[in-house]
């Protein structure tokens, strides 16, 4: 049996909120995706663990007494982790830094290269998360520190700012709009939007223009992980997305980027939970500052893009 973690810390969340919106919030992921979980581990164990029905969720017997024993193998794996994480540490540092496709785009290798020379024995462990986890994996502890895009909901984390970049729309180049230099935020109300597969709505209103809709939701017709499954949908023509200058940086045949002029920009910071805010998290941040600060350049290719040039002052990771 092929049994994960993720799906006991799923299970718990529903059976203390016995509501899977509430749980689906509480873990940070969709209610589709949480609740495709539950039935992925119903499956597995071979019993209903919850009676459903229009307005009630409850437990079975089975489940309340599936509930016991996952909160003792939880408990004992996150025992089994700090144990694991406080031997390691003993024997030699390590940083968790998650990422969002992208990261900080031209200034992530030399932050990670400043980071090294500063710290030559800690070990840094990269991690790229997908737009269902806006937090890069801060929100469950996965890691220790984050290049992040704001605005994000996760509780409990503290951000250092590093820039802002316009965001741009981007749509088939067979669109009325395609050719147009620029666009305003009104022009694309109406348009058929591809959001984020997210529950974070404060992440999903900023990408889908809401403080532009006067309280109307946006259109969304599909939602995706990933900005190459996004762009492959733009190609077929399914819909538009809002995404950020950077994608000029990078081929996908068939789509054309045009800048949104009065959007608010996209603001990438390094963020860290504030209960674990050690020195290695606090050097971290303060590095990033500081190389943003010694490359005013790469800041500025970023912050004022010339979509006339296609190639980056340096590599994108």
């Amino acid at each position: 049996m092929d049994l994960h973690m993720r799906h006991l810390r799923y299970f718990v969340a529903v059976a203390e909120e016995l509501n899977f919106t509430r749980a689906a919030q509480r873990m940070h992921v969709a209610q589709q995706a949480l609740s495709a979980q539950i039935k992925q581990l119903e499956q597995m164990v071979g019993v209903t663990l919850f009676v459903r029905s229009t307005r009630n969720v409850e437990l079975t017997a089975a489940g309340a007494a599936f509930l016991t024993d996952a909160r003792a193998l939880l408990a004992a794996s996150d025992t089994a982790v700090e144990r694991a994480r406080a031997i390691q540490s003993s024997e030699r540092e390590r940083l968790a830094v998650g990422f969002l496709e992208g990261a900080a785009l031209t200034l992530t290798d030399p932050i990670l290269s400043a980071f090294r020379q500063r710290h030559p024995g800690v070990r840094l462990d990269l991690r790229q998360f997908a737009y269902d986890d806006p937090s890069a994996g801060l929100a469950d502890g996965q890691v220790d520190v984050a290049f992040v895009r704001l605005p994000i909901s996760t509780p409990d984390l503290d951000f250092a700012p590093l820039f802002s970049e316009p965001v741009v729309i981007a749509l088939p180049r067979s669109h009325r709009l395609a050719a147009a230099p620029v666009v305003a935020a009104r022009e694309l109300l109406a348009e058929p939007l591809l959001g984020s597969a997210c529950a974070d709505r404060t992440w999903n209103a900023f990408w889908e223009l809401d403080s532009h809709r006067g309280g109307r939701p946006a259109p969304v017709v599909s939602r995706s992980t990933t900005l190459l499954e996004e762009m492959h949908k733009v190609m077929t023509g399914l819909g538009i997305v809002v995404t950020v200058a950077a994608c000029r940086w990078l081929t996908f045949p068939g789509v054309a980027l045009v800048p949104i002029a009065d959007a608010a920009p996209s603001r990438v910071a390094v963020g860290w939970r504030r209960d674990r805010a050690s020195e290695l998290v606090r050097s971290f941040a303060e590095i990033a500052r500081t190389v943003r600060d010694d490359h005013p350049d790469l800041v500025r290719a970023v912050a004022e893009p010339d979509f006339g040039d296609p190639t980056p002052p340096v590599s994108l990771r």
